[in-house]
This record gives structure tokens, C-alpha cells and sequence, in this order.
């Protein structure tokens, strides 16, 4: 029987032990780092002083879906195609989520590992993710939002609640993501899968900073999970999705440039589209506003003029035309729009005023999608020998961290 598979023109070892991947949502290295030093993730200060670790790069633009499939495919958005939460469709001239298995252009590892004859388990805190990373899956694939809709025909598995001992989590709570790792610690206590992947919710990142009481609660939280799967004799490596950063002014209200009412303003209405990727069904927590847009313009509009205006705007960092962006960032050129356009650290990027309903709002604002949020941890509990730290890490590498340099 092969001992590898293929997938995505990289090769991965068969398991000998149980690997567990883990995606943090939302984990700004300084999360980890505050925790540490605060005493609050024993497991981790371990891990990070006798397994591996490095500051890696998650994809652009840093949102959950183009990341979390980056990380099970192990390619970027240029491959897998997934460039976003949510984007523009050409053909039906209608915005859409990016949700449906009809929008990724490639295989992931998890559904060639399951044929390949591991088994795969995968929980997700939100339904959103379920769908993409199940696709051609056989195996378990549950989300926590969900977990009381689960059936053996759908998801590989059935009772979950009975399982696990929770209840089913609001979808805009910590509990979504312990949720998470309470059922991944029960499915490998109960069927032992191969290989396990956990994606959580960043609700506690986009409300509370590194450091903070809160914070360090949902790290000790994690940390005492991953704790209790180690005994089982697994591979862990766990890396982000995104960073995350204040996006406010000195007042602590939220810091927005609205790019459809500034182009509106200068072209008049009808000439340019801004689309949001960052958005999702879940934006109380962010009111659909990140550091990242693309827009469309009509075909009589000047792009490379327009780039060279909106790069002068204070709060921008970055205006990349189609191409510029697709090579520079490995984006899937038919799915970004005519710009692309990267705001600061602090700054994040809306449509028009009045599309954005900021009454959920009840912390000042933090948010992700820009350059800024791309830092991400990559961490194992086994070290690699000979670690190049100086190279270019990206959180799609953990599978191969996991699988290729984890016995």
C-alpha cells in the first residue's frame, strides 16, 4: 500500500500516529505570547521550548475561507481558488457567498487521505466552513453551530451532542469554539481518526486584545484541550487563519474608509463596485468591515489612474491593479475585481455608510484582511530538525509539518 499521497503538487506521508491540525481563528501571535507569559498555557510554553515553531504568513486577503483551504488543500487561493468569504459573480451579476464546494477548483488533502484509507475527522465552529472542507470527504465533518443537526448520512456521524456532553453553543460566544475542542478530544478518545482537523470561531479575538482577562481565559481554555489530546500519542500542530488588530480612532470609534461613498464621489454612481470578501452571515462582531476590497470598475474607466489616486488616501496602504494583485498575493485573477485595495493596521474598509449596521457593535472595533493581520503562529509539539526559521513559512505548510516532519 503507498505510504504518501499526492495532492495539489505536494507529497504527504501517511500518519503513524494521530495528527491533529488545529486553525485558531483569528490568533495575532501576541494572543499566544501574552498567555505564555501570564502562565495561563502550560502545555504551550512546553511545546514552544522542546517541539517547533515560527512566525508564519497566513494568505491574503486574511479571511477565514481563503485560509482554512489554503491549510487543507496546502496551496494558496491561485490554486484552490477560494479568494474570499463572499465575492462578486460576473456571469449572474450578483453577490454571493463563497460557501458551496461549486467554487473550489481543487482537491483537498483531508478527502485524499480518507481515500487513501486514514480516517479523517473535521470539526468547524461555523456551518459556513463545513461544505468546503468536507468536500468529496468520506468521513466525520460536523460544525459545533450545528452539532444538534447532525446525521450519519451527512456528516459520518451521528449524536454528537450525546458525545461531546455540551450544549450547542451560541454561534457568538467562546463556547463555539470549546465546543470544537471538546468534540475533538471525544472523537479521538471514542474512534481514534488518523487525522483531525479544528477550525474555531474568532469572536473573543475581534472583541478582546492580547492580554487581556478574557483573552487569556480562551487560551488557557485551548491549552487544556490540546493537553488532553497528547496522551493519545497525536501530532499537533496548530497555526491561524488571520491575525487581528484594532481598527479604531484615538476615541476608540471605529476607523472606516468608505471606498463606495469615495468613489461614488469621484466618478459618480453606477461607475464603481465595491465588494467586501470579509463578509459572512456572522458580522455582528466586525460589521462587515476589514482591511481588504476589491472593486469593479466599467470597462471606460481608467484602473492605473484610479490605483495611483486611492494610494494617496491616508489609512491606505496598498492599491494593486488585477494582475499586480493576483501575482503578488496568488489570487485567482477572474474572482478579485479591477483593484484591489489594502488599508493600514488601524484602518478598515467599507462600502457605503449607510450599508453597514455598527449597532452590534459593543467593543471598539478589531478586524483583519489587510498585510498587517498576515502573522500568524505555526507550532508543533515535535521539533523538525534542522528548521530553517529564516525561510518563508506560510500556515499552509502545517500539514506538511505535521505529517512529513512530525514522527
Amino acid at each position: 500500500m503507498a505510504r504518501s499521497v499526492e495532492v495539489n503538487g505536494r507529497s504527504y506521508r501517511l500518519p503513524e500516529r494521530p495528527v491533529v491540525v488545529v486553525c485558531v481563528d483569528g490568533c495575532e501571535p501576541d494572543y499566544i505570547a501574552q498567555a505564555v507569559a501570564g502562565g495561563h498555557m502550560p502545555w504551550m510554553k512546553r511545546v514552544l521550548a522542546q517541539g517547533s515553531a515560527v512566525i508564519a504568513d497566513c494568505v491574503m486577503p486574511s479571511f477565514t475561507n481563503p485560509n482554512n483551504l489554503s491549510i487543507v488543500t496546502g496551496a494558496p487561493p491561485a490554486v484552490h481558488g477560494i479568494c474570499g468569504n463572499y465575492l462578486y459573480d460576473t456571469d449572474g451579476g450578483v453577490e454571493v457567498m463563497m460557501n458551496d464546494p461549486k467554487w473550489l477548483r481543487a482537491p483537498t488533502l483531508l478527502a485524499a487521505l480518507a481515500d487513501a484509507g486514514c480516517k479523517v475527522a473535521v470539526v468547524t465552529a461555523k456551518d459556513k466552513l463545513r461544505k468546503l472542507l468536507g468536500h468529496k470527504l468520506r468521513g466525520v465533518c460536523f460544525s459545533a453551530e450545528k452539532a444538534d443537526q447532525v446525521t450519519r448520512a451527512e456528516h459520518g456521524i451521528e449524536d454528537v451532542l450525546s458525545l461531546v456532553a455540551l450544549p450547542v453553543p451560541s454561534v457568538y460566544s467562546a463556547a463555539l469554539s470549546e465546543f470544537v475542542f471538546a468534540a475533538g478530544v471525544k472523537l479521538m478518545q471514542t474512534q481514534r481518526p488518523d487525522v483531525m482537523y479544528l477550525s474555531t470561531t474568532d469572536y473573543v479575538q475581534h472583541k478582546h486584545a492580547p492580554g487581556t482577562a478574557e483573552a487569556n481565559a480562551f487560551y488557557a481554555m485551548m491549552d487544556r484541550y490540546l493537553g488532553e489530546l497528547e496522551p493519545y500519542g497525536c501530532t499537533i500542530a496548530l497555526t491561524a487563519d488571520h491575525g487581528m488588530n484594532a481598527k479604531t480612532r484615538l476615541d476608540a470609534s471605529p476607523n472606516v474608509i468608505y471606498l463606495q461613498d469615495v468613489l461614488d464621489g469621484w466618478l459618480g454612481e453606477g461607475h464603481a463596485r465595491v465588494i467586501l470578501p470579509i463578509t459572512d452571515p456572522y458580522v455582528v462582531h466586525h460589521g462587515a468591515l476589514g482591511s481588504y476590497a476589491t472593486v469593479y470598475l466599467r470597462a471606460t474607466d481608467d484602473a492605473a489612474a484610479l490605483a495611483a489616486r486611492l494610494a494617496q488616501m491616508q489609512g491606505v496602504e496598498l492599491v494593486l491593479t488585477r494582475e499586480q494583485a493576483a501575482r503578488r498575493f496568488e489570487l485567482p485573477a477572474d474572482r478579485i475585481g479591477d483593484l484591489v485595495v489594502v488599508s493600514v493596521r488601524s484602518v478598515a474598509l467599507g462600502s457605503a455608510r449607510a450599508k453597514h449596521d455598527l449597532s452590534g457593535l459593543d467593543a471598539p472595533l478589531r478586524s483583519h484582511g489587510g498585510l498587517s493581520e498576515q502573522p500568524v503562529p505555526l507550532v508543533m509539539n515535535r521539533p523538525i530538525r534542522d528548521l530553517d526559521a529564516d525561510r518563508r513559512w506560510r500556515n499552509f505548510d502545517a500539514f506538511d509539518w505535521a505529517l512529513n516532519h512530525g514522527h
